[in-house]
């Protein structure tokens, strides 16, 4: 029991040093903040949120949470020791957020983000939400709003795991309005293959 403990840790290590040593764009502010508790053994979780220039703080470009979970039992439901939880939103210009493939379009953002980045993985699931909003009363002045929001879990495969962090944080940019990064393609790409 000892040795498989120690097995399980050491393989931990290794996966927290390599996240820690993700390279992410410059517009992304990542840091460390508690993991949740209960969902495995071993835990790491981010925060991210967009900032376009180096000197602004502003989350209402886009923010999000990066979790990996390591359970050495390899839950049936993962399909193997490791599990990537994610969550990324940004505001948008209500045009897009009315486009009826903005669902299909940011799940495709993510997929082609962590192949971008190399990323293995199995078992990928989520939920591409769009958010429109107007508002009334003492919120009038706001006008109509939108949001895009990505919810997603997959397992991920191989022993390299900074490219999870790395695909997440390329789909966070991506979702704030920024160009995509070489091997992810943009919106309007995906509006000129559909016209």
């Amino acid at each position: 029991m000892t040795s498989l403990r120690a097995g399980a840790s050491t393989a931990w290590d290794r996966a927290v040093k390599s996240v820690r040593a993700a390279t992410l764009r410059a517009e992304l502010a990542l840091s460390e903040i508690p993991a949740p508790t209960g969902l495995a053994p071993f835990a790491i979780a981010f925060a991210g949120d967009v900032a376009p220039h180096p000197h602004t703080a502003d989350p209402e470009y886009g923010t999000g949470r990066f979790v990996l979970l390591y359970d050495p039992s390899s839950p049936a439901a993962w399909s193997g020791p490791w599990r990537v939880i994610c969550f990324a939103q940004a505001p948008l210009e209500v045009e897009i957020g009315v486009d009826p493939f903005l669902a299909d379009v940011t799940w495709s953002w993510l997929l082609d983000a962590l192949d971008s980045r190399g990323a293995q993985y199995i078992a990928a699931s989520g939920t591409a939400t769009k958010i429109l909003s107007t508002g009334f009363g003492e919120l009038e002045e706001q006008g109509d709003g939108a949001q895009v929001e990505l919810r997603a879990s997959w397992s991920p495969v191989g022993g390299e795991l900074s490219s999870h962090l790395e695909g997440w944080g390329d789909v966070l940019c991506l979702l704030a309005g920024l160009p995509p990064v070489e091997g992810v393609s943009s919106l309007a790409a995906h509006r000129a293959a559909r016209d």
